[in-house]
């Protein structure tokens, strides 16, 4: 059985005091030996983690003890391999940009359309089918039939919008929209996004391609490739099973197998996407950082990352440095502040 529990969440809520949430939530992560990236913003959470099956079901269940987070979902998914290397807990604007103010998500969403109805929705000829995902993303997977808006970012989307509901273009005249995402969050802001710009029939996929994929066989998909997910398996199939692609460390674009073969490919240097464009002093990092982990693998050491109670040490000489530099400088102060007083006074 897989070592690892790893969990995609997210729940779009009014988190005033979403600053004061980070740090208990950060000690609560590392006492259970949990790492990954979670965001908290006003607007709501944002986030995978992984870690011992126990720790990540206490995690879910301390969010969920604040009322407002009560019907945060999840999706899991298990790993042999660590798919993270540190804990990030970062506080943000949006939980996922999309650079409209005053968007009132939770109040706007979409129809909801769970991964059973979804075939029978995008087989209908009146409905435009939108895949909201980044251009790379696209290029590994998509449903038959969407359109890709080609963007390199979410921020532009509403200007995507904006041009495809003119004369012409692919939204002109077309009140049925669906919309999908990876997880399901960008979904809920796109079509929050989209009834605030006055298109009534907007739906968006329940869960995500992830939960498509865990749930629709194979055999009855209008899923065509992988699914980029953003940890260290890169991808996931039908079933969610890990697919083909690696990362490039040079730019972190996903690279297939058969671009692996390519001429352009140098494991841990660069890829045909990025392949050169590169100088030559980052090139030699490059190869030195390739050399040290295979090295590292070789020893059956871990080269990037370390085990969280090395982390947890690392933390504890910190704080511990920080609280001495404290002293220190309060020592300073007092002994500044002494001699000032003995001073004699002028005249």
């Amino acid at each position: 059985m897989a070592k690892y529990l790893v969990a995609a969440l997210y729940h779009f809520v009014e988190l005033d005091d979403y600053e004061s949430l980070q740090q208990p939530l950060i000690d609560f992560c590392e006492q259970r030996d949990i790492i990954g990236t979670l965001l908290l913003a006003r607007e709501g959470i944002n986030g995978t983690i992984a870690g011992p099956e126990q720790g990540v079901r206490e995690v879910l269940d301390y969010l969920r003890s604040d009322s407002r987070m009560a019907k945060l979902e999840h999706k899991e998914a298990w790993a042999d391999v660590m798919p993270f290397y540190r804990l990030k807990i970062k506080l943000k604007k949006e939980i996922v940009t999309l650079g409209v103010p005053d968007l009132k998500t939770a109040e706007m969403v979409g129809q909801y359309v769970p991964p059973q109805e979804w075939n029978d929705l995008i087989s209908q000829p009146d409905v435009v089918l939108i895949d909201t995902r980044n251009d790379y993303e696209v290029g590994i997977g998509t449903f038959k039939n969407a359109i890709n808006p080609k963007t390199d970012s979410f921020s532009q989307f509403p200007e995507w919008v904006e041009q495809q509901r003119k004369p012409g273009g692919v939204l002109h005249g077309k009140p049925r929209v669906a919309m999908f995402c990876t997880g399901g969050i960008r979904c809920e802001k796109s079509t929050a996004f989209m009834r605030s710009q006055g298109f009534d029939e907007v739906y968006h996929l329940q869960g995500g391609i992830l939960k498509y994929l865990e749930e629709i066989p194979e055999n009855q998909s209008m899923w065509v490739g992988e699914c980029f997910v953003f940890d260290e398996r890169v991808s996931v199939g039908h079933g969610l099973k890990r697919g083909d692609y690696v990362f490039c460390r040079a730019c972190r674009m996903p690279v297939s197998a058969a671009e692996r073969e390519m001429p352009q490919y140098e494991e841990g240097v660069s890829c045909p996407y990025c392949h050169g464009t590169l100088d030559a002093e980052k090139v030699a990092r490059l190869r030195e950082r390739q050399k040290q982990m295979q090295l590292a693998k070789e020893r059956r050491q871990r080269h990037v990352g370390a085990p969280m109670e090395v982390l947890k040490e690392q933390k504890r000489r910190r704080l511990a440095e920080l609280a001495e530099r404290s002293r220190l400088a309060q020592e300073k102060a007092e002994r500044e502040q002494a001699a000032q007083k003995d001073q004699p006074m002028a005249c």
